[in-house]
């Protein structure tokens, strides 16, 4: 178990007094309650000034999906990619400039709707009953309040003050700053819902909006923000992939307007899903472009060579000439769509290596598979590389910087690559198709040769048309097939929650941990003090200092008087105060038996300064002494500084100094008090050299001549550590009482008290703790204990028994800790 010495440090003249430190903690009781009062208000006063912080969130999911109309029977084929890092891509898009100003462009988010409240400005969007249509093409004053009060359902008022002439606009649709004229001071102005305000700082239009009537009839302040500090506020979107899906993305916001907030999570959602599929389409796109573009030609070649067969036809027998070339009209359109198909395969080929050799943007590549080429390898490449240039697109303000560019310019490098070798590999391998075609048609041409030239001539004609008619139709069922893979493609990116105020959410400010704070700060301000205060304080605090400082017996402790004038003891007799004063008159008889002092009792009283409560104790004592029915006599000793007279209602005209000067008897100078039994010899005129008065003979006669009518005889004498006056009055006197004031007395003068009882300049001293304030009343462990009541039983000796516990949290808090450290 720890005890309390266990708490001094460094050496006997710089020891912690724990014990000591610890009362003077429980001492200032009042503030600490003060400080958490204090403490506890900012809380409240802070928390209140302080809008309220919400989080919204809202879920989406990230996979591959099917397209319904993909089937073995068609004849296109889109390789749209995988979700390997899509996630990533689309976690990066919604926090990219780009996207946001999408979002923001939409939602017009850089229009504030504000109302002024009595702490802050609140953010009242989706909580008013309009909402402003802001023109883009025109300019709107920025960064600057507008005031919009609705005065009936369909009329509202417009109020704006101007401090320049010159004031900043903007205009949204090219984001662009200027500055306009506008005359200085209060424009006001009043429109109806739907019309059209135009004015040189001012075009928009206000609209009703869906509300319940909340802030009808409030003035609301509209301000237009700058469009790229908008932007750049929801950029911040708090984007996370789920650890456990890793195609799941939770999407979130804090702000104070969930209204606002809830729009936007969802906006940023639907403007993504928008642009991913239309990103999604864009290989469709580029394939139906390549056709519509094939398509268009070959109807060119289709109606001329039509045209040529119709005149062929009206000259010639067309049905005599078909016998015998029909068989040769077959093969003729067999072996040239073959030879059609091969050559397009090989144009793709040549296309696709000059795109990829001289072009940077490989977004609008058609498929392959539009001119017949399915190896896997090409659609597969092709497909990823449309997709990387789209992505790299999309990052064009992208927060990934130049390192997330360089990866994806890496992959773009070998996805080139791969196509190139499988692009000559495939060549290759057409080229020999080709050549075996062309042999098989030069064949079949050597055997039409010998055929009449009318027949010859119907062969080229129909030849030429049946090719471009089966071109044009197997183009137009590719067209078909690419437009309805595109109207059926699903996004990507799906709502799992969508964002939804559903109450709650709030996630500040934290009143709690505020109140807490405030709780230790409340208890650890009024601590420090109280800890400077300790250390910073010479004087004496309570026994233990007295009792570490000197070997002197402590004889009595005395409390704070509450009475207005010295006569504590008389006009209060019942009080705690007036028990520790009997207290001390036991004390002394005790000690006068113990010293076999007979007769009248002489008693002193000094002190180290003035202001200690020599006079006050003096007075008291001799009270107690005198309400015993003691004759009792005060002889008033401080010639310098006298002023025992007022308490007593008597005048000092006459005193001690007169006797010792021979002007007065002894009888003219003793004066008769309304306290029974107590007489007072006031010091009177001060005279110029009190000392020699005092070691003259009259005083040795004074106190002779007192001791034959008085019982106790208290002298109240100047401060032994001012003036020497006490020394020489210290042979009178059976008794010496040395007054100590808490919070008063420094310690070094109970050093210098000691020197003077080692020098026997001071006999027969005992110490008097005066001033003692103990709000507790009680004492642990120190044998005394008062308060301020008109109770028995709290004087030094008085029976007090510790194990007594006091009323009241604080009091029983004291005694407890006090008790502990007993």
């Amino acid at each position: 178990m720890l005890d309390v010495k266990d708490f001094t440090f460094f050496d006997k003249q710089s020891s912690f007094d724990f014990k000591g430190f610890l009362i003077k903690t429980l001492s200032y009781w009042k503030w600490f309650v003060m400080g958490l009062v204090i403490a506890f208000s900012i809380a409240h006063q802070v928390n209140i000034r302080k809008q309220k912080i919400y989080g919204i969130q809202t879920t989406i999911a990230v996979q591959e999906e099917n397209n319904p109309f993909f089937t073995a029977n068609t004849s296109l084929v889109f390789n749209w990619g995988g979700t390997s890092d899509k996630v990533q891509m689309i976690s990066t898009t919604l926090k990219s400039r780009s996207h946001n100003e999408a979002v923001v462009d939409s939602l017009q988010f850089y229009v504030d709707y504000m109302k002024q409240t009595k702490y802050f400005l609140q953010d009242v969007y989706g909580q008013v009953p309009f909402k402003v249509s802001v023109d883009k093409t025109k300019n709107q004053l920025l960064d600057h309040f507008i005031k919009v009060k609705m005065i009936s359902d369909n009329t509202f008022q417009i109020t704006t003050s101007f401090e320049s002439n010159n004031i900043s606009v903007i205009q949204y649709q090219e984001n662009k700053k200027s500055m306009v004229t506008v005359p200085i001071g209060e424009f006001k102005k009043i429109y109806k819902i739907g019309q059209p305000i135009n004015l040189p700082f001012l075009n928009c239009k206000l609209e009703l909006a869906n509300h319940n009537g909340e802030n009808f009839g409030e003035e609301i302040s509209v301000r237009f923000n700058s469009f790229d500090n908008t932007v750049s506020y929801y950029k911040g979107l708090d984007v996370a992939i789920d650890e456990k899906a890793g195609s799941i993305l939770k999407l979130g916001m804090d702000g104070t307007n969930k209204f606002r907030m809830v729009d936007y999570l969802n906006a940023t959602v639907n403007v993504l899903i928008k642009r991913q599929l239309r990103n999604k389409n864009k290989f469709a796109e580029n394939t139906i472009n390549f056709i519509d573009k094939t398509l268009k030609d070959m109807e060119d070649q289709l109606k001329d060579s039509g045209e040529d067969l119709k005149n062929f036809s009206k000259t010639n027998n067309v049905l005599d000439i078909e016998e015998g070339g029909a068989t040769y009209k077959n093969q003729l359109l067999s072996f040239d769509t073959q030879k059609d198909e091969v050559e397009r395969k090989l144009a793709y080929l040549n296309t696709l290596k000059t795109y990829l050799k001289n072009s940077v943007d490989f977004s609008k590549l058609p498929a392959p598979t539009v001119v017949g080429i399915d190896e896997p390898n090409i659609v597969t490449n092709v497909s990823k590389l449309i997709s990387l240039s789209i992505e790299r697109t999309e990052l064009a303000y992208s927060i990934k910087g130049d390192l997330y560019y360089e990866r994806i310019d890496n992959e773009i490098s070998s996805v080139k690559k791969a196509l190139l070798e499988n692009a000559n590999s495939l060549k290759t391998a057409l080229q020999y198709d080709l050549n075996l075609v062309n042999e098989k048609i030069q064949s079949l041409e050597r055997q039409i040769r010998n055929l009449p030239e009318n027949k010859q001539e119907w062969l080229k004609l129909s030849r030429k048309y049946n090719l471009s008619d089966n071109i044009y139709n197997t183009f137009l069922q590719k067209r078909s097939e690419a437009s309805i893979v595109k109207a059926a493609n699903l996004p990507d990116i799906q709502f799992i929650d969508p964002a939804k105020d559903v109450g709650g959410g709030l996630l500040g400010p934290k009143t709690s941990v505020n109140y807490v704070l405030a709780f230790f700060i409340g208890l650890l301000v009024p601590l420090v003090l109280v800890f400077f205060i300790f250390f910073i304080s010479n004087s004496i605090q309570n026994i233990d200092d007295i009792s570490s400082l000197t070997q002197l017996p402590l004889i009595g402790v005395v409390g704070v008087k509450h009475s207005e004038t010295n006569l504590s003891v008389f006009e209060r007799p019942k009080s705690a105060l007036s028990e520790s004063f009997r207290a001390i008159r036991s004390s002394l008889q005790f000690l006068y038996k113990k010293q076999s002092i007979e007769g009248t009792k002489t008693l002193m009283l000094t002190s180290s300064v003035s202001g200690e409560g020599k006079t006050f104790c003096s007075i008291n004592i001799a009270t107690v002494f005198a309400l015993s029915e003691k004759k009792t006599i005060i002889l008033g000793l401080d010639l310098r500084k006298p002023k025992i007279f007022d308490d007593f209602n008597i005048q000092n005209d006459i005193g001690a100094v007169n006797y010792l000067i021979g002007q007065k008897t002894l009888d003219e100078v003793i004066q008769h008090t309304h306290v029974p039994y107590l007489d007072v010899i006031t010091s009177g005129p001060i005279p110029p050299n009190p000392s020699e008065l005092i070691l003259g003979d009259s005083m040795k006669e004074m106190i002779m001549s007192l001791k034959e009518n008085y019982d106790y005889i208290i002298l109240d004498t100047p401060p032994v550590g001012l003036v020497s006056d006490a020394l020489e009055l210290a042979q009178f006197c059976d008794a010496t009482l040395y007054i100590v004031r808490q919070n008063f007395t420094k310690k070094e003068m109970l050093t210098l008290l000691n020197n003077r009882t080692k020098r026997g300049e001071l006999n027969n001293v005992s110490i008097i703790f005066n001033g003692y304030e103990n709000k507790a009343k009680y004492g642990v462990g120190y044998g005394y204990g008062y308060g301020y009541g008109y109770s028995y039983g709290y004087g030094y000796g008085s029976g007090y028994h510790e194990d007594d516990e006091p009323k009241g949290f604080f009091e029983k808090l004291k005694y407890k800790i006090l008790k502990r450290f007993k």
